[in-house]
């Protein structure tokens, strides 16, 4: 596809300057938000050549490839949805061993349509895939819940394989526009990639009766993206559970580190048993071995040789924050969400803890009802829900109905917002 618009030849000029920089043959890179009419851009960061990493602790396998494969090649922000974002430094090999496993993972490579900031490391990764894949990404990156601009976008993509990365909200509104055109150009993707929060098991099941190949994924900057697919690892990647269950991923396309050694000292390691660079999450979870009908998943990511019974499925059940402690008793925010979500009158939730003088913390919960919904009784419902499901001390102490949870860039609710409003009591 030949540029045709600003944004095209913006994109153009990006994958150009990423290729650069992941060669060596350009300082490393970081993106910034995208400017109204959608085009990319990107700043020089040579400053991020003479911080400390650790990157004496090679990958296997790259010692030969030269000193700029271990380098840092693009710096990208982490999404800052629980505080300021850090700046994560990803080396070229790490990109492009993200790029392989998804592939692997997906039966090859294709097209994409880039709905997702390059900023953010959604973007950048369908950027990096597209120059590993040698193809041109079609950029979308406003309006990408418009239903015509959409389907207009997806129509562009012209390669045999084609393939989309949207978050939750963006597939939500995307079907909620009841949109024939949108819903049959949503359909010719080889697959949907669904990450950076969870998705609803009503998302999910509303894709999969419209005839949408959706793939969960789970990872983050310090992974170069998703690094988990429907639970199961790609191919190169190592996950385990600490005994509180808080997740470390390990693999050829973890991070460098941060800018700041002390934390990048704190979070990033060396996995003894590979080699390879691990990174501790701030997630919890489960580990559990796939079941033989598992072993048929449409992104089929598991390694060469491997079998049911030593691919691990992940399930995630949290993060170390989500914990709100009220009286003694840890909650899982994400559990109380859970059951909130079940109301077929309930389209979003949130739920975090705020700080209280007699219990420690309180569990506090944001609501986004249906439009024809009779607050009052659902509320209540909703609280019965909770205090018989996960006992009292999870019953949130107030909901509030919002029109729409405020969002970041990314498509992720914007934690610190949330928290700030339902730390103000409401009558």
């Amino acid at each position: 596809m030949s540029p045709t618009g600003p944004a095209e030849r913006r994109t153009a000029q990006a994958l150009d300057a990423l290729d650069a920089a992941l060669r060596g043959h350009a300082a490393p890179l970081e993106f910034r938000p995208a400017d109204d009419d959608g085009a990319a851009d990107w700043t020089p960061r040579p400053d991020v050549l003479d911080l400390p990493h650790p990157a004496a602790h090679a990958d296997p396998g790259t010692a030969d490839e030269g000193a700029s494969v271990e380098r840092p090649a693009v710096v990208v922000r982490t999404s800052g949805s629980t505080g300021t974002p850090k700046q994560t430094l990803l080396s070229a090999a790490a990109l492009r061993a993200s790029a392989e496993a998804t592939a692997e993972a997906l039966g090859g490579h294709g097209q994409w349509l880039l709905t997702l900031q390059p900023s953010y490391v959604a973007g950048l990764a369908v950027l990096s895939r597209s120059l590993v894949a040698g193809t041109t990404p079609v950029p979308l990156l406003t309006g990408t819940t418009d239903p015509e601009r959409f389907a207009a976008a997806a129509e562009q993509l012209t390669a045999e394989r084609r393939f989309v990365s949207l978050v939750p909200t963006q597939l939500s509104r995307l079907l909620d526009a009841g949109h024939d055109r949108t819903t049959a150009a949503l359909r010719r993707f080889d697959r949907i990639l669904l990450g950076g929060g969870a998705s609803s098991d009503e998302l999910l099941e509303r894709a999969a009766a419209a005839g949408l190949r959706v793939v969960r994924t789970y990872g983050m900057s310090e992974t170069c993206g998703g690094c988990v697919y429907d639970g199961r690892p790609l191919p190169g990647v190592g996950v385990s559970a600490d005994a509180d269950g808080r997740i470390s991923l390990s693999g050829p396309m973890v991070a460098l580190g941060y800018t700041d050694a002390a934390l990048s000292a704190e979070r990033f390691d060396v996995d003894p048993a590979t080699g390879h660079r691990r990174f501790r999450t701030d997630d919890l979870g489960a580990l559990s071995t796939l079941s033989p009908e598992d072993a048929d998943s449409p992104a089929d990511p598991a390694p060469s040789g491997a079998t049911p019974s030593n691919v691990p499925r992940l399930t995630i059940t949290g993060r170390l924050d989500d914990v709100i402690t009220t009286g003694g008793v840890k909650i899982s925010a994400e559990q109380v969400r859970a059951v909130l979500l079940e109301h077929p009158e309930v389209t979003d939730a949130f739920v975090g803890g705020v700080a209280d003088r007699d219990w420690g913390q309180t569990v506090r919960a944001a609501v986004v009802l249906d439009a024809a919904s009779r607050t009052e009784a659902v509320l209540e419902t909703l609280r019965a829900a909770v205090r018989e499901r996960l006992g009292p001390a999870a019953a949130p102490k107030s909901l509030q109905v919002l029109t729409a949870l405020p969002l970041l860039a990314t498509g992720k609710p914007d934690r610190r917002r949330l928290l700030d409003l339902l730390a103000v009591d409401r009558p």
